[in-house]
């Protein structure tokens, strides 16, 4: 099973740190803010502390007191931030936390951001043939699903452990499949 825990894997970050989503507006008068998470489920986003975001190209640790849903959208009320104009210096902001801070996973688990930038090998018929790397993943309402890119095509390979997903090294970079490469 893939674990779904991060989908953005920003270049321009430290190799040490993932994007768990953005403060995307404003909520009330008090400082609240408005809450983008790309963490599965979305309140998930708040079982990692501390945050760190990235303002005026400084980072800063910052504490989530309190959150709440409020209607389909996510609202934070962030420690030190009590008025709106405080609150709205940090629209668009990236809500960033350390790779380390994530929960260990079991065997077959493996969270997006690891397998982007994996070489994809099809054993199709006995082949030992490179397809491409993971260049993203997308939720289908079955299965994920592994984009991978060659420089000719791309593969749209679901990712069912033990059916199409045969093996996955991360250590050596690969991630080999039964996936017919004319496909």
């Amino acid at each position: 099973m893939l674990q779904v825990a991060l989908v953005r894997v920003d270049q321009k970050l430290p190799k040490t740190q993932l994007q768990l989503g953005q403060v995307s507006g404003l909520h009330g008068v008090q400082g609240w803010v408005k809450v983008f998470s790309e963490t599965q489920p979305r309140e998930n986003i708040f079982s990692y502390s501390p945050w760190h975001i990235y303002v005026s190209g400084e980072m800063r640790q910052v504490e989530v007191l309190r959150w709440r849903k409020q209607g389909k959208t996510l609202v934070a009320k962030l420690k030190g931030l009590d008025d709106r104009d405080a609150a709205k210096a940090l629209i668009g902001v990236k809500i960033v936390i350390e790779k380390d801070q994530l929960p260990s996973l079991s065997n077959h688990e493996y969270y997006w951001h690891q397998l982007v930038g994996l070489t994809v090998f099809t054993r199709y018929q006995d082949l030992n043939q490179e397809l491409g790397k993971v260049v993203e993943l997308m939720e289908t309402g079955a299965n994920d699903v592994l984009m991978v890119q060659s420089e000719t095509r791309e593969h749209l390979v679901p990712w069912v452990f033990g059916e199409f997903v045969l093996d996955v090294d991360l250590e050596g970079g690969r991630i080999d499949v039964d996936w017919d490469p004319g496909f």
